[in-house]
């Protein structure tokens, strides 16, 4: 295979992942901005929304305050703004016809009818009435064209590329939506465990649909290390760290297979995956949870560089 052609089907599952990603950001903001003061805390819910998108710079450039209306068009389609939603549908679907051979006829039309449905829903005149049915909207277009990859593309190195990129991309946002929730959205002077950690926690889970998961593991109510133990480490969890290295390892597995050839981007994942398998989430607290978390994104950085150098260059 070309590398452009690894590298097209592999950063066309990131955007659709990211695309999914942010809408489901602007809905936790939206149901922390609903619950009363005294449950929401004192930090400010959009802020964070943008801090978990890494787009914080980028907004206050434009911005001085985040507020639900400059946020919510920011993250959806705002021109100033490289990662919104509408852009990443746009360079999804450039990647898509980059190498429309390469995909089945129902990726593409899931990649293409979506752009073209995108076109009719002018997400630049949405109003607040509008969010919740938009962004059902994306986080459904994210699943049709995940499942039709899932259940229509070849084995081979084409769908081993397309899975990476998901993977990477979903472990990124994870582990953001773990930092940002302990260092913006809960105040200095709460209770870690207290009324406004725990609706805060319960909007979380909700935004990666998790909430249900949580209390078919644990069976209990929501506790900060149990939700840091399924959203880390449980590998039922398709969204969790420990699960989608298993899942990067695995594929670059097959892509060594393949090629007959390992390299740095197949020792980086196994380590980390190894790392992640012989933590505990008690370690993961008394070394700090921010502190983990920096490490885990540096390192996942250090993974989305080696397959490119590797691979895609």
């Amino acid at each position: 295979m070309l590398s452009r052609t690894a590298d097209s089907l592999y950063w066309l599952s990131r955007y659709i992942e990211r695309a999914d990603y942010l809408a489901r950001s602007i809905e936790a903001a939206q149901r922390l901005s609903s619950l009363p003061a005294a449950y929401a805390g004192e930090a400010n819910e959009w802020e964070s929304a943008v801090e978990t998108a890494g787009s914080g710079e980028i907004f206050h450039e434009k911005h001085e305050t985040a507020t639900a209306e400059t946020v919510a068009h920011f993250l959806i389609c705002s021109p100033d703004n490289p990662s919104s939603i509408v852009k990443c549908f746009e360079s999804a679907r450039t990647n898509a016809r980059a190498v429309r051979t390469a995909l089945t006829s129902e990726m593409w039309d899931a990649i293409n009818g979506a752009w073209l449905e995108l076109q009719g829903l002018n997400p630049s005149k949405l109003t607040p009435r509008d969010w919740p049915k938009f962004l059902a909207w994306v986080k459904e277009t994210s699943l049709r064209v995940d499942g039709s990859a899932y259940r229509t593309m070849l084995r081979n190195d084409a769908y081993w590329f397309s899975r990476l990129g998901v993977s990477v991309e979903r472990a990124d946002n994870t582990a953001r939506l773990l930092d940002v929730k302990y260092h913006i959205l809960l105040p200095e002077n709460a209770t870690v465990g207290g009324a406004i950690d725990y609706s805060q926690w319960a909007a979380i889970l909700r935004a990666v649909s998790a909430l249900t998961s949580y209390h078919w593991v644990y069976r209990e109510s929501l506790k900060p290390w149990l939700i840091a133990d399924l959203l880390i480490l449980n590998t039922q969890m398709p969204r969790s760290l420990a699960a989608c290295y298993h899942s990067i390892v695995a594929n670059l597995d097959e892509i060594a297979g393949a090629y007959n050839r390992a390299g740095p981007a197949q020792r980086t994942a196994r380590a980390i995956h190894r790392q992640l398998g012989a933590t505990k989430i008690e370690q993961v607290f008394q070394s700090g949870l921010h502190e983990f978390i920096t490490t885990f994104i540096a390192d996942n950085n250090r993974v989305g560089s080696a397959i490119s150098s590797q691979y895609l260059v």
